[in-house]
């Protein structure tokens, strides 16, 4: 398969906070569908994987609609939670929801993150890796805002690798879903966008690879759902 050059990789992600504003109001149900209901699971794993101390603080990058911020505030009640997004309508309606009052959120590139260095206990992005320009730099800034010892977990979409599951998969998420979401959310170019997304995306060994090279140590990748989701937690270690 060819891989996108990086002009191509730039076109595609630099459009998103557009396609996600086109869609912010039924993102959190297409995410239902699209997961059959397994989402938010993955994120409660995510939040969990942070192993955040008492009154910790945490930023979740790509915080969208929160589902993220919420799973962290369930499982760590205490934390303070700071969500950033480049795309002020997923955060808008995201703020309505429950839960969702004593999450601080900025607009935001998380490319270059709005926080001096060492502020956080831990670092959580959830299915938002993919749609960044530089990969490297958005891990390299989580890795810097983050203090010694504090956790960087990075839940995303693979291909899995299993030749039968990986073509099911194929004909399910590139070619039935965009169909479906398409006509539910009258959006059908967000959603022939996100297949596109983690075909081109770094493949867990590659972005177990960029994690260690931003600083990280201790990488660690857990497979869900048969390898269409990784959950990669790493340690910043200086």
């Amino acid at each position: 398969m060819r891989r996108p050059s990086e002009r191509e990789r730039f076109i595609d992600a630099s459009d998103s906070p557009r396609l996600f504003s086109g869609i912010a109001a039924r993102y959190d149900a297409m995410n239902r569908l699209m997961s059959l209901g397994r989402d938010r699971y993955w994120r409660k794993l995510a939040a969990a994987a942070l192993d955040l101390p008492d009154d910790g603080k945490v930023v979740d990058v790509g915080v969208g609609t929160g589902d993220m911020a919420l799973a962290i505030k369930e499982r760590w009640p205490d934390t303070t939670v700071i969500g950033v997004d480049p795309t002020w309508a997923m955060m808008a309606y995201g703020r309505r929801k429950a839960g969702m009052e004593p999450v601080g959120v900025a607009q935001a590139t998380g490319l270059r993150l709005p926080f001096p260095g060492q502020t956080f206990d831990g670092a959580v992005s959830a299915f938002v890796m993919r749609n960044v320009v530089d990969v490297e730099q958005a891990l390299g800034e989580q890795h810097r805002v983050v203090r010694r010892g504090g956790r960087v977990a990075c839940l995303e979409m693979s291909w899995p690798r299993t030749p039968v599951f990986g073509a099911l998969f194929r004909f399910y998420f590139s070619d039935l879903m965009p169909r479906v979401t398409g006509l539910l959310t009258g959006q059908p170019a967000a959603y022939r966008y996100l297949p596109r997304s983690v075909e081109r995306f770094e493949t867990p060994e590659e972005l177990k690879t960029t994690m260690e090279r931003v600083g990280l140590r201790d990488v660690c990748c857990r497979k869900l759902a048969l390898g269409a989701v990784t959950l990669h937690v790493g340690v910043r270690g200086d």
